[in-house]
Protein backbone atom coordinates (compact mmCIF):
# COMPACT_ATOMS: atom_id res chain seq x y z
CA UNK A 1 0.00 0.00 0.00
CA UNK A 2 1.17 3.19 -0.83
CA UNK A 3 1.67 5.82 2.27
CA UNK A 4 -0.40 8.67 1.17
CA UNK A 5 0.79 11.01 3.96
CA UNK A 6 4.11 10.85 2.47
CA UNK A 7 3.13 11.11 -0.84
CA UNK A 8 1.28 14.09 -0.24
CA UNK A 9 4.17 15.45 1.79
CA UNK A 10 6.34 15.09 -1.25
CA UNK A 11 3.31 16.91 -3.74
CA UNK A 12 3.42 19.42 -1.18
CA UNK A 13 7.03 20.29 -1.79
CA UNK A 14 6.76 19.59 -5.17
CA UNK A 15 4.67 22.01 -5.14
CA UNK A 16 6.22 24.70 -2.91
CA UNK A 17 5.37 28.44 -3.16
CA UNK A 18 2.37 27.41 -4.89
CA UNK A 19 -1.00 27.26 -2.66
CA UNK A 20 -3.51 27.07 -5.43
CA UNK A 21 -2.28 23.92 -6.68
CA UNK A 22 -2.21 21.92 -3.28
CA UNK A 23 -5.25 22.93 -1.96
CA UNK A 24 -6.78 21.89 -5.17
CA UNK A 25 -5.06 18.53 -4.77
CA UNK A 26 -6.39 18.33 -1.35
CA UNK A 27 -9.79 18.68 -1.88
CA UNK A 28 -10.07 16.40 -5.04
CA UNK A 29 -7.96 13.85 -2.90
CA UNK A 30 -10.78 14.63 -0.04
CA UNK A 31 -13.90 14.34 -2.66
CA UNK A 32 -12.00 11.05 -3.91
CA UNK A 33 -11.86 9.88 -0.43
CA UNK A 34 -15.19 10.19 0.08
CA UNK A 35 -16.65 9.16 -3.02
CA UNK A 36 -14.74 5.70 -2.74
CA UNK A 37 -15.45 4.95 0.24
CA UNK A 38 -19.14 5.85 -0.43
CA UNK A 39 -19.30 3.23 -3.10
CA UNK A 40 -17.10 0.51 -1.87
CA UNK A 41 -14.04 0.29 -3.68
CA UNK A 42 -11.55 -2.31 -1.99
CA UNK A 43 -8.72 -1.05 -0.13
CA UNK A 44 -6.24 -1.13 -2.90
CA UNK A 45 -8.20 0.16 -5.36
CA UNK A 46 -8.86 3.31 -2.58
CA UNK A 47 -5.39 3.78 -2.35
CA UNK A 48 -4.46 4.32 -5.98
CA UNK A 49 -7.63 6.07 -6.33
CA UNK A 50 -6.27 8.14 -3.43
CA UNK A 51 -2.74 8.33 -4.86
CA UNK A 52 -3.89 9.50 -8.40
CA UNK A 53 -5.99 11.89 -6.60
CA UNK A 54 -2.90 13.73 -4.39
CA UNK A 55 -0.88 13.70 -8.26
CA UNK A 56 -3.62 13.90 -11.06
CA UNK A 57 -2.21 17.60 -11.78
CA UNK A 58 1.34 17.15 -10.48
CA UNK A 59 2.10 18.12 -14.33
CA UNK A 60 1.34 21.80 -14.39
CA UNK A 61 4.24 23.27 -13.48
CA UNK A 62 5.87 20.89 -16.29
CA UNK A 63 3.62 21.96 -18.38
CA UNK A 64 3.82 25.68 -18.39
CA UNK A 65 7.36 25.48 -18.54
CA UNK A 66 7.33 23.41 -21.75
CA UNK A 67 4.13 24.63 -23.31
CA UNK A 68 3.42 27.84 -22.03
CA UNK A 69 -0.30 26.19 -20.80
CA UNK A 70 -1.65 24.41 -17.94
CA UNK A 71 -4.49 23.04 -20.50
CA UNK A 72 -5.61 19.40 -19.27
CA UNK A 73 -3.56 18.03 -22.57
CA UNK A 74 -0.54 19.09 -21.66
CA UNK A 75 -0.85 17.86 -17.98
CA UNK A 76 -1.77 14.30 -18.63
CA UNK A 77 1.27 14.78 -21.29
CA UNK A 78 3.52 15.91 -18.43
CA UNK A 79 2.50 14.73 -15.48
CA UNK A 80 3.39 10.69 -15.48
CA UNK A 81 7.05 11.52 -15.77
CA UNK A 82 6.75 13.91 -12.87
CA UNK A 83 4.72 11.51 -10.29
CA UNK A 84 6.71 8.25 -11.47
CA UNK A 85 10.05 9.15 -9.14
CA UNK A 86 7.85 10.45 -6.76
CA UNK A 87 5.55 7.09 -6.03
CA UNK A 88 9.10 5.51 -6.44
CA UNK A 89 10.07 7.10 -3.35
CA UNK A 90 6.96 5.36 -1.32
CA UNK A 91 7.35 2.06 -2.83
CA UNK A 92 4.55 1.73 -4.89
CA UNK A 93 4.24 -1.64 -6.56
CA UNK A 94 4.54 -1.87 -10.75
CA UNK A 95 0.33 -2.66 -10.98
CA UNK A 96 -0.59 0.64 -8.59
CA UNK A 97 2.47 3.12 -10.77
CA UNK A 98 1.14 1.85 -13.70
CA UNK A 99 -2.62 2.46 -12.61
CA UNK A 100 -1.91 5.96 -10.80
CA UNK A 101 0.28 6.76 -14.52
CA UNK A 102 -2.81 5.74 -16.25
CA UNK A 103 -5.26 7.99 -14.42
CA UNK A 104 -3.03 10.83 -14.51
CA UNK A 105 -2.43 10.89 -17.88
CA UNK A 106 -6.26 10.41 -18.95
CA UNK A 107 -7.96 12.61 -16.17
CA UNK A 108 -8.98 15.54 -18.80
CA UNK A 109 -10.32 13.03 -21.54
CA UNK A 110 -13.42 12.13 -19.53
CA UNK A 111 -14.37 9.24 -21.93
CA UNK A 112 -11.05 7.46 -21.52
CA UNK A 113 -12.76 4.48 -19.58
CA UNK A 114 -16.30 3.36 -17.43
CA UNK A 115 -13.64 2.37 -14.69
CA UNK A 116 -14.82 3.30 -11.41
CA UNK A 117 -11.61 4.78 -10.23
CA UNK A 118 -11.41 6.66 -13.04
CA UNK A 119 -14.74 8.00 -13.04
CA UNK A 120 -14.39 8.96 -9.30
CA UNK A 121 -11.55 11.10 -10.34
CA UNK A 122 -12.96 13.04 -12.94
CA UNK A 123 -15.99 13.33 -10.27
CA UNK A 124 -13.71 14.57 -7.53
CA UNK A 125 -11.82 17.20 -9.89
CA UNK A 126 -14.87 18.23 -11.13
CA UNK A 127 -16.59 19.54 -8.14
CA UNK A 128 -13.24 21.06 -6.94
CA UNK A 129 -12.88 22.81 -10.27
CA UNK A 130 -16.40 23.91 -10.35
CA UNK A 131 -16.13 26.06 -7.16
CA UNK A 132 -12.84 27.47 -7.60
CA UNK A 133 -14.14 28.56 -11.67
CA UNK A 134 -17.50 29.66 -9.89
CA UNK A 135 -19.28 27.56 -12.99
CA UNK A 136 -23.08 28.42 -13.72
CA UNK A 137 -25.61 25.76 -12.73
CA UNK A 138 -26.31 25.39 -16.43
CA UNK A 139 -22.59 23.65 -16.80
CA UNK A 140 -22.97 21.69 -13.15
CA UNK A 141 -26.04 20.32 -14.88
CA UNK A 142 -24.54 19.59 -18.57
CA UNK A 143 -21.60 17.58 -16.35
CA UNK A 144 -24.22 15.60 -14.66
CA UNK A 145 -25.34 14.36 -17.57
CA UNK A 146 -22.47 13.93 -19.49
CA UNK A 147 -19.61 13.04 -16.78
CA UNK A 148 -21.25 11.58 -13.40
CA UNK A 149 -21.62 7.96 -12.69
CA UNK A 150 -21.50 7.05 -9.04
CA UNK A 151 -24.49 7.86 -6.69
CA UNK A 152 -21.93 9.73 -4.22
CA UNK A 153 -20.84 11.71 -6.94
CA UNK A 154 -24.31 12.89 -8.14
CA UNK A 155 -25.56 13.56 -4.88
CA UNK A 156 -22.42 15.75 -4.22
CA UNK A 157 -23.05 17.26 -6.97
CA UNK A 158 -26.59 17.87 -6.49
CA UNK A 159 -26.13 19.06 -2.75
CA UNK A 160 -23.26 20.92 -3.61
CA UNK A 161 -24.13 23.36 -6.96
CA UNK A 162 -27.90 22.17 -7.71
CA UNK A 163 -29.73 22.78 -4.63
CA UNK A 164 -31.72 26.28 -3.66
CA UNK A 165 -29.09 28.30 -2.15
CA UNK A 166 -28.30 28.27 1.67
CA UNK A 167 -30.09 31.39 3.01
CA UNK A 168 -29.09 32.05 7.28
Amino acid sequence: MIDITKLTELAVAYDAGDPRRVQHFLKVYAFCRLIGQREGLDAQTQNTLEAAAILHDIGIHEAERKHGSSAGQWQEAEGPAVAAPLLEQVGADPAARERILWLIAHHHTYAASEDTDFRILVEADFLVNAYEDALPPDACRTAEERLFRTRTGRMLLQKLYLSPPYQP
